[in-house]
């Protein structure tokens, strides 16, 4: 019998509540209190008086973040994030509350059912901020570039002197005039805020290229940029998500982790595959299927690309032309036996993903 006192926690913003199951007990103790500055250090306090042994603690991943891990540890608690998504489910349990949530975690953590999240260190997950913010920043900007140009649309604008939001696109919306005053108050603000958003996505990506030259990312992303399609911005995506890429055992741990793996379902002669399971870390994912499109074209050694090449290791490059000659066969193999193109994509990106894995564990 273990001598481990097992904590079931779920954490929301206004309050945790508590399962504690201690040695030799199937009934588990349970209390609330309500979440802030303070709760980590009063629910430690508790904890010492009440259990039995070593402590054990588990809350799910979610918007309360990885705070109360950290505020517990220095508390000497041991606790542990876990993945939600992993959690075994009963088909037929139907009822769910906070109360039989917390007594789930602390069951399960006993059984070692659970999948841990590694968690960020402070550092780490200021970097992943960053990246988000500027992931959010660029949303932003589109929308309003998005709201501009169907102002201009429905008002008969048209701009047709080659693609949109170049220079020469800037200086035609800097030199267009309404006749109305209130059409033209209008476009000056949605001008205004695309400008803003412009600026502010600008000034995101200048502190990218700051923290992409220093310790500990400067070889990481040097060594991803050598790959086509992916530059400082998506270089940083990577790495700053997936923390340390060794915890991957192998590249398929690495295409499961961020969900391009097909889902499957088989019983006895029945085979049935689908789409990706789309699972774990989407911002990732998203990055990595952007420079995949890349594939399309044959492969080729720009100016930009030769000069993000320029001093680094010798392996990575032959890594990344490997990657460059392969994925354009695959992406054109798959296309010319009529599958869709995003769909030869995606096939194209697990892949990849697979040379990244190579290039960052070398």
């Amino acid at each position: 019998m273990s001598s481990t006192t097992f904590v079931g926690l779920d954490a929301h913003k206004d309050s945790i509540f508590v399962a504690m199951l201690l040695p030799g007990r199937k009934t588990p103790v349970e209390w609330q209190l309500p979440n802030g500055t303070q709760a980590a250090r009063k629910l430690a306090r508790r904890i010492e008086r009440e259990a039995q042994g070593e402590v054990h603690a588990c809350y799910e991943a979610g918007s309360c973040g990885y705070a109360l891990q950290r505020q517990l540890e220095k508390e000497k608690v041991r606790c542990d994030v876990v993945a939600p998504s992993l959690i075994p489910v009963k088909p037929g349990d139907r009822i769910k509350t906070d109360r039989r949530d917390a007594k789930k975690l602390a069951e399960m953590l006993r059984a070692e059912l659970l999948t841990v999240v590694r968690p960020p260190t402070e550092q780490e997950e200021a970097a992943r901020d960053l990246c988000r913010c500027r992931e959010d920043a660029k949303h932003d900007e589109t929308r309003a570039k998005n709201r501009l140009m169907k102002f201009l649309l429905r008002h008969g604008v048209i701009y047709g002197d080659g693609r949109a939001w170049t220079d020469r696109y800037w200086r035609w919306l800097r030199n267009l005039r309404f006749e109305i005053p209130v059409q033209q108050a209008v476009f000056d603000e949605y001008l205004l805020v695309v400008e803003q958003r412009r600026e502010r996505v600008e000034a995101i990506d200048n502190q990218l290229d700051r923290l992409a030259s220093s310790e500990p990312y400067r070889d990481p992303v040097a060594g991803l940029r050598c790959f086509r399609g992916i530059d400082t911005v998506t270089a940083m995506t990577i790495v700053v998500e997936l923390h340390d890429i060794r915890r991957f055992k192998s590249p398929r741990e690495l295409m499961a982790y961020l969900g391009l793996v097909p889902t499957e379902h088989s019983s006895a002669e029945k085979h049935r595959r689908g789409g990706i399971s789309k699972a774990g870390n989407s911002h990732v994912r998203r990055v990595l299927v952007e420079a995949s499109w890349q594939s399309r074209h044959k492969p080729s050694i720009g100016a930009g690309l030769r000069a993000r090449r320029r001093g680094q290791p010798t392996k990575i490059i032959a890594i990344a032309d490997r990657a460059m000659s392969r994925l354009h066969r695959r992406y054109w193999s798959l296309t010319m036996r009529g599958k869709p193109h995003n769909v030869a994509t995606v096939a194209v990106c697990r892949e990849l993903v697979g040379f990244i894995w190579a290039a960052l564990t070398a």
